[in-house]
């Protein structure tokens, strides 16, 4: 037991919280083999996928359409125009679900009124220019994000990928996205989370008053800073977390209040369509839905496998998000809901500049006997 416990001690996992830097040189070579195997086997799924999904939400849209169902832009972009013009967000917001046959129960059905509130304030033009600017202030946090833990490569790639993961900060309809405004916000919290934690806190606190699908993203966080003992942060976080609960009741409460009798209540969320739809909703929201689905399919997959190879606090924390945030999507989303997507862009795709890293750390011969020093200190 004595060498037992030495040997985790070389490997810092004895002490609690440690975060090893290169997880994959961990495993034993045989088992980065077989994740090898099955990553190359979830690229070419995700190819065939994205194109079955495809199918069924072009017939989805279609039925839709047939028995003229709202977009969801138009429903945001009519609420957040009436709230500027002086009515009252609760009532505005259960009377334009109503007209859209849309149902105001449970309460998360209805969005938090912070986008309308604060388009009544700024407009729909500033939010646009917000985006943009997240936008950019993502390309350059990530770049210098990893200013010691990338080599050149892999910061310029990261910047680049960010770039084009993040084109969805230019489309006109940004300023009605609850989800892509607040992605771009938690991803730039990501790369700010350790040398900008105020900053960082900020962001993910506006995310989650935006988007409450967040949350999450702050309990993981929370959760992580406890492992590691960091006190401060964590009641930070923890501070934080009581805010937005107390938000969260004040919203429930009115949606209540502005509830009538008849109001239609949702049908639940239990789908269960698998992985396929965290990785189709990815597609639909990124440059990759320009590309050839042969080559969008494992270019969906592989920033999964990148941020498994990082480690450190900022690789756990951002691997967790996403894989995590993926498998709630997997589980409970509806097809229709591939949107929700939109909370891990631009961030997710900068795990494709650590696939070379990834593939080489799982191949190494080195194991968990051999990996001493590997690890991040708490």
């Amino acid at each position: 037991m004595a060498g037992s416990g030495a040997g985790l001690d070389r490997l810092g996992l004895a002490r609690f919280g440690a975060l090893p830097e290169r997880p994959l040189r961990l495993l034993p070579r045989w088992l980065g083999i077989v994740l090898l195997i099955l990553t190359g086997i979830a690229c070419i799924g995700n190819a065939v996928s994205l194109q079955t999904l495809d199918k069924r939400l072009e017939t989805l849209n279609a039925v839709r359409s047939e028995d003229g169902a709202r977009v969801d832009m138009d429903l945001y972009r009519t609420i957040n125009a009436r709230v500027a013009a002086g009515e009252d967000y609760y009532e505005v917001a259960t009377d334009e679900h109503r007209r859209s046959n849309y149902p105001t129960a449970p309460f998360v059905t209805v969005r938090t009124p912070v986008l309308a509130w604060t388009t009544a304030l700024w407009g729909a033009a500033d939010w646009r220019a917000i985006a943009i600017l997240l936008w950019v202030a993502n390309i350059l946090a990530w770049h210098a994000a990893l200013a010691k833990r990338g080599s050149r490569f892999e910061r310029m790639g990261a910047a680049g990928l960010v770039a084009l993961f993040g084109v969805v900060a230019l489309i006109p309809e940004i300023a009605t996205s609850h989800e892509a405004l607040a992605g771009l916000m938690i991803s730039l919290a990501l790369a700010l989370s350790e040398r900008f934690f105020p900053a960082a806190l900020a962001l993910a606190v506006c995310a989650s008053a935006l988007r409450l699908l967040a949350v999450p993203f702050l309990l993981l966080w929370t959760a992580l800073a406890i492992s590691q003992k960091r006190w401060s942060r964590a009641m930070a976080l923890g501070a934080a977390l009581v805010v937005l609960a107390i938000g969260v009741v004040l919203h429930a409460n009115a949606v209540a209040a502005a509830r009538l009798p008849g109001d239609l209540v949702s049908d639940g969320w239990q789908a269960l369509i698998g992985p396929a739809l965290p990785l189709y909703g990815i597609n639909l929201l990124t440059i990759l839905q320009e590309l050839p689905v042969w080559i969008a399919g494992p270019l969906g997959v592989l920033p999964l496998l990148g941020w498994a190879a990082l480690g450190g606090r900022m690789g756990t924390l951002a691997f967790g998000w996403f894989l995590g945030f993926g498998l709630f999507v997997a589980l409970f989303a509806r097809l229709d809901n591939f949107y929700w997507m939109g909370l891990v862009v631009p961030a997710y795709g900068v795990g494709l500049v650590f696939v070379p890293r990834a593939i080489g750390d799982a191949l190494s011969r080195r194991g968990i006997s051999s990996a001493a020093g590997a690890t991040a200190t708490p």
